[in-house]
């Protein structure tokens, strides 16, 4: 249903469906019943969205983080010059020599065999409830129910201010069992946000800040997201998606990835594949981040293909702002004439119960959020 709004946007809001737990009788689950010859409508995706046979690579800077923390100055302004040019295009970029534990990296995509290799009942303990955003969830059935993604995903959040936030939480939903497993997380998260802050302190140069260190200390208190994507093989990948176009909702996105393949970013109208680099992670904008910078940073749409030869395995850490932090852009990003307000004050608790229980992520969810925004302050103000 669209609706018309006081300022004359329009929003289509996207109800979710039911839980499937209600269906007692035949519930849909992504596993061996799925990986025949054929696939269910539900994972079949519209010939316009289907993914493409051959498409170019996307072209994306490498910044060299241990150049940037020897305080060069020539050296941090060309990799911030870098970030700053790809991120005003489609905020896309890589970062290499970022200090992080190879053995740490290569043993985090390893294990999540551990878990994704359980039977259904077993991972079921940390099922993922409609509405949260953690825990595990099967091609996310029972919060939608056409245009399923070709995906399995375990989700934990993490806080720097919380010990053991990761580890604690997957021992009470799996048990002691996988204790180790929990361990291995935390420490990943540990990991990513020490290098997320160290990202936030060069986007702060990029951007120009007399504050540079602004961005680092909003995120200091983060309430983040681990997210363990594990993608099968299908026996249709021409049909369908692991996941369906979207632009992240959070702030800014670490992605550790096998070397299978399968990101894909639009860029002009036209899907380009991120081809994965050994020791190298994948970084990009998310709308919360695009509305901080008052949309001078792009995040972009992108999605990830399947195959039907070998199962493809990621891992993303989304740093997001804590949960009751303001939204706002810098003095220095907002400019009456040159660069006027573009979306309102808001916090991520808002914008994630938006994107979880009212909206499906897509390309427009800031500008659809921000609509729904406007209408919600506007039936406060209307008289009962």
């Amino acid at each position: 249903m669209v609706h018309s709004m006081p300022n004359g946007c329009a929003i289509e809001t996207k109800s979710m469906p039911p839980s499937s737990a209600t269906n007692e009788h035949q519930p849909l689950v992504l596993g061996p019943s799925t990986l025949g010859a054929n696939i269910s409508s539900q994972f079949m995706w519209p010939d316009h969205e289907k993914p493409c046979s051959d498409v170019p690579e996307l072209v994306i800077p490498a910044i060299d983080m241990g150049v940037v923390s020897s305080g060069d100055p020539l050296a941090v302004s060309k990799a911030a010059e870098l970030v700053n040019k790809a991120c005003k295009q489609h905020g896309f970029f890589l970062v290499v020599n970022h200090g992080v534990d190879a053995g740490v990296l290569d043993k985090a995509l390893e294990d999540m065999d551990l878990f994704f290799g359980l039977e259904h009942c077993e991972k079921q303990k940390a099922q993922r409830k409609v509405g949260e955003s953690y825990g595990y969830a099967n091609s996310f059935i029972g919060r939608f129910s056409s245009k399923l993604p070709w995906k399995e995903t375990l989700s934990c959040r993490y806080s720097p201010d919380v010990e053991n936030i990761v580890e604690k939480y997957l021992v009470s939903v799996m048990g002691e069992d996988l204790r180790h497993f929990g361990r291995l997380y935390q420490e990943y998260c540990e990991a990513m946000n020490k290098l997320s802050l160290r990202i936030m302190e060069l986007i702060g140069i990029s951007l120009g800040l007399e504050q540079a260190n602004y961005f680092t200390d909003f995120f200091q208190d983060n309430d983040s997201i681990l997210r363990l994507n594990y993608y099968p093989t299908c026996p249709k990948p021409d049909s369908t998606l692991g996941t369906g176009p979207h632009a992240d909702p959070t702030s800014l996105t670490i992605l550790h990835q096998d070397q299978v393949g399968g990101l894909q970013v639009l860029v002009d109208e036209k899907w380009h594949s991120v081809t994965p680099i050994p020791g190298a992670f994948v970084v990009n904008i998310g709308d919360t981040f695009m509305a901080l910078t008052n949309g001078i940073y792009k995040s972009c749409l992108h999605r990830a293909v399947v195959n039907n030869q070998t199962v493809r395995k990621s891992i993303a850490f989304f740093m997001c702002p804590r949960m009751d932090k303001v939204v706002s852009p810098p003095p220095g990003l907002v400019n009456l004439h040159e660069h006027p307000r573009l979306y309102p004050d808001f916090t991520w608790e808002i914008l994630l119960g938006f994107t979880q229980k009212r909206y499906r992520s897509d390309v427009q969810t800031l500008d659809a959020f921000t609509c729904w925004v406007q209408q919600e302050e506007s039936n406060k103000k209307s008289p009962a």
